[in-house]
């Protein structure tokens, strides 16, 4: 059974649609890349699978079960995590405390506990912070975790953000460009950042991006969008040279 199976999925803001009957099947352990040029509707697909939009046609399936239409925190608690094309930390908090935020949605001490300081609030406040040093840790950031986030590297705040959705601890990780803004050597510790996720934490990992060469390192399956539509799909060897993809990045001159 696949992790993600998407049927039919059609989107349209007014008269203008937006993504037209996207189709895509993720197997566990997976590293799929979704590309195109911009405007073709990548994000789009990410924020219909994970709830910002409801979808005006289609069906969305994760581990079996329809998600369509459900609320972004629903769809979190289920087992579905994502960064975004442009940063959304708390840029005057720790990066410590960016991840610890997204635990909070996990805590067990409730209101009393959290008034009045019982055993049980500052044992879940130990764990949650171990935690989070935890994955600080995998993404070798732990020397950052009291530096407030406005003061670091932009490559850092990726990272950041990356381990602030493990920390909802998700079987499927949607990442939307994450090497947008990025030099070529942060781009290249972003590649070795993701296969260990995909190693360590037998990950799923489905990503936008437009660096080719990201993309091809990375995935086994890629898909390519054009006006909302797939225009050829494969592994990375069958899309580098595609008539079709070339000329939807390039243009008509290179066909000619």
């Amino acid at each position: 059974m696949p992790l993600l199976q998407i049927e039919g999925l059609t989107h349209y803001f007014g008269g203008l649609r937006a993504v037209h009957r996207f189709h895509t099947r993720i197997e566990p352990g997976e590293i799929r890349g979704l590309i195109g040029p911009n405007g073709a509707g990548k994000t789009t697909i990410f924020n219909l699978t994970t709830g910002v939009y409801r979808p005006s046609e289609g069906r969305i399936v994760f581990e079996g079960r329809d998600i369509t239409g459900k609320r972004p925190h629903e769809i979190s608690r289920l087992g579905i995590a994502r960064t975004f094309q442009n940063l959304r930390l708390w840029v005057n908090l720790t990066a410590l405390d960016n991840i610890k935020i997204a635990f909070y949605a996990q805590i067990r001490y409730g209101l009393a506990g959290a008034f009045f300081g019982l055993r049980g609030r500052r044992h879940e406040e130990e764990r949650i912070e171990a935690e989070a040093r935890r994955l600080m840790r995998l993404l070798d950031i732990e020397q950052y975790a009291d530096v407030v986030v406005s003061a670091l590297p932009y490559g850092i705040q990726r990272k950041v953000e990356i381990a602030r959705a493990l920390a909802t601890r998700p079987k499927l990780l949607l990442l939307d460009e994450p090497t947008a803004g990025m030099s070529p050597a942060e781009m290249m510790d972003t590649m070795e950042v993701i296969r260990k996720l995909h190693d360590e934490l037998n990950l799923t990992i489905w990503l936008i991006e437009h660096r080719m060469k990201f993309v091809m390192s990375l995935c086994q399956h890629i898909q390519v969008l054009d006006f909302g539509e797939i225009i050829a799909e494969g592994p990375p060897d069958a899309i580098r040279n595609h008539p079709r993809v070339i000329k939807a990045y390039l243009g008509e001159m290179v066909e000619a």
